[in-house]
């Protein structure tokens, strides 16, 4: 029984010791510049490297290729923005943590004319408005405020967004 004891104490003090120290990725605090088009200071059509240097913690990633779903990208769905390096655009949606340039999100359809101007392109759920860097996507939920943002230095002719 001394041994058993003796044993399973053995075990309890080496099991720490054999523990790894491995520190958490730590990112800025997201900043978007609306009329910039940039998530601090990144531009949606930086590769997708560039974005996994400076905004190392995301939390899923997939490679551009032939078989990715959306052309590739870097997720930070614990802060609710998406980058999609093979489409050239970035999503920011209903939760995101972070700060905006512009009051954006939650903003009533309508009420934005004084930060953008007249949309481009109107659909029933979405406006798109034509920016220096390319094109600003804003969509609307039933209650006509705005849930989901997509900004892309792409025109809106070529522009692709994923669904």
């Amino acid at each position: 029984m001394k041994k058993l004891l003796f044993v399973l104490m053995i075990f309890g003090f080496a099991l720490p010791v054999s523990a790894q120290l491995t520190p958490k990725t730590t990112c800025p605090d997201f900043v978007v510049d609306i009329l910039d088009g940039t998530v601090n200071g990144l531009k949606t059509n930086v590769n997708l490297e560039e974005f996994k240097l400076k905004l190392p913690c995301f939390s899923s990633a997939e490679d551009e290729n032939t078989s990715s779903k959306c052309g590739g990208g870097v997720f930070y769905k614990d802060r609710d923005l998406y980058f999609y390096s093979g489409r050239d655009y970035i999503e920011i949606r209903e939760k995101f943590k972070g700060k905006l340039s512009l009051p954006l999100m939650g903003a009533k359809r309508g009420s934005l004319f004084k930060y953008l101007g007249n949309p481009k392109l109107k659909d029933a759920t979405w406006d798109a408005f034509q920016t220096q860097y390319g094109t600003l996507v804003l969509n609307y939920n039933t209650a006509g405020k705005v849930n989901k943002i997509q900004f892309s230095t792409k025109s809106s002719e070529t522009l692709s967004l994923c669904n």
